[in-house]
């Protein structure tokens, strides 16, 4: 199996991701933010040197972690027009994928009405990737249109040369069962987010929620072959040198770390004890 990372989380630096990468045996990242920079904004001449540095050190770049989508569904043209720079990108780095979403509805409004706009949309992305090698994958994520397994279906079936990104913790954060979304979306998934919660929504490490990522990841082998870990963990700067707090919020709760890289380290290594 492939392992891949949002790396940002563990170093805003692209030299500190590259260092987070190869202290955990990851094959490359997920790109999403790079020297303080979202990957949708950074400029050719970066994309170039971040793929310099990515090559000496034997790492690639599975994925751009976009921010395409996440928007309200009125102002989608900005987006089409930033999808440009962002495909780019994307080749220039060598990316074989590019994490979409599909975009946020007018808060009062009903959401399935949104429905023709959020697939005429969808289709432009998707036939301005077309011919370039590279794979749209959109995420489920709370608050946009395919944020449920059913309008994720909807989606899929009517454009299927878009993928799933399928993401556990956000389809419990929609109170959607995972294993009943795993079931629907399964035939048209491209990669896994690793990402578990808890019934609150909250993240914890990958098998410490209720996300049934075990279960989902070994039926995954038998179709897929790479994921993304999402680590998406509380950190507390300054946790490990706290004494004697009375701060519960912080320090009686589970999953809290002491520093992004530390809660990096972590996530890794939960996701290496549920893929064994």
């Amino acid at each position: 199996m492939r392992i891949y990372a949002f790396a940002d989380e563990a170093s805003p630096e692209i030299d500190g991701q590259i260092e987070a990468m190869l202290q955990n045996g990851l094959d490359g990242l997920e790109i999403r933010n790079v020297d303080g920079v979202n990957i949708a904004d950074i400029t050719e001449d970066k994309a170039r040197e971040v793929r310099e540095k990515l090559d000496k050190a034997g790492l690639r770049v599975w994925s751009i972690g976009s921010p395409i989508g996440k928007i309200e569904i009125s102002k989608a043209d900005e987006h089409i027009d930033k999808f440009k720079s962002v495909l780019k990108s994307a080749q220039i780095l060598g990316a074989e994928n590019i994490r979409i979403f599909s975009f946020f509805v007018p808060q009062g409004t009903d959401v399935n009405g949104n429905k023709d706009r959020v697939i005429f949309y969808l289709e432009k992305l998707a036939g301005m990737t077309a011919g370039t090698g590279i794979t749209l994958c959109h995420e489920n994520e709370k608050g946009i249109y395919g944020d449920i397994p059913e309008r994720c279906l909807e989606i899929h079936e009517a454009i299927p040369e878009i993928r799933a990104v399928f993401d556990p913790a956000n389809y419990i954060q929609c109170g959607a069962d995972t294993l009943d979304a795993w079931k629907m979306i399964k035939p048209y998934v491209k990669y896994l987010h690793i990402k578990d919660a808890l019934a609150d929504g909250s993240v914890v490490p990958a098998g410490m929620g209720i996300g049934n990522l075990e279960y989902i990841l070994n039926d995954f082998k038998k179709i897929g072959d790479s994921v993304t870990i999402e680590p998406h963990l509380s950190v507390f700067e300054g946790l490990d040198k706290l004494e004697n707090t009375k701060d519960k919020s912080v320090v009686g709760r589970k999953y809290v770390y002491p520093t992004n890289r530390v809660a990096f380290n972590a996530a890794v290594e939960a996701f290496n004890k549920i893929k064994r």
